[in-house]
């Protein structure tokens, strides 16, 4: 049995001249990071450019590394910082969101009915729909703490605010998205009426 490296171990060996260490390090969180820009610019050409860019500030700036906080948190920062910088020069076009290459799975814990397979991928995908309808700093944070279980202090890392500040913006961003989902979910009753 192989020992997969720690994120930390990729790093040590990344900046004593080891280029596969860090392919490594990239290929563990290309897709968190893709998922996370692709919740600011909605468009898969302009998140996968983010995130792009965002790996190649990170190797730049590796040997800056403070291991104080967990890689991914200062990676996401990176990938946020990126992203914002994309959308306040106005370059990107932010009309829609279709991931179905990335699709948000809802894992299915009771069992195995199939009919329930496809009522938790129908559950998945309006909470995509309904994450897709909220603000980007919304999204962010939703993203973040439940499909990416960062931490409060994580997150306030990552977008640059107090951790009680997070903590505040998740709750109202949990009421927005339960606003959103109510509306998707009214919408389709009405059409099935």
């Amino acid at each position: 049995m192989i020992k997969q490296l720690s994120d930390i171990e990729l790093i040590e060996h990344a900046l004593n001249g080891n280029q596969g260490a860090y392919v490594d390090l990239l290929n563990r969180h290309q897709r968190y990071a893709f998922t996370l820009a692709l919740r600011f610019v909605k468009n898969r050409e302009d998140a996968e450019e983010v995130a792009q860019d965002s790996f190649l500030k990170a190797f730049r700036s590796l040997a800056s590394f403070q291991r104080t906080s967990k890689f991914t948190t200062w990676l996401y920062s990176i990938v946020y910082t990126s992203a914002m910088s994309k959308l306040r020069k106005g370059k990107l076009d932010t009309s829609s969101l279709d991931d179905d290459e990335h699709p948000i799975i809802v894992e299915d814990a009771s069992g195995d009915d199939a009919s329930s397979g496809i009522e938790f991928k129908v559950r998945g995908e309006y909470l995509k729909k309904a994450i897709d309808q909220l603000l980007p700093d919304d999204a962010t944070i939703i993203t973040l703490f439940y499909l990416h279980e960062q931490s409060l202090e994580e997150i306030a890392t990552v977008i640059n605010m107090p951790a009680n500040t997070v903590k505040v913006k998740l709750h109202r961003a949990r009421q927005r998205l339960r606003t959103q989902l109510e509306l998707l979910l009214k919408d389709e009753v009405k059409e099935l009426l």
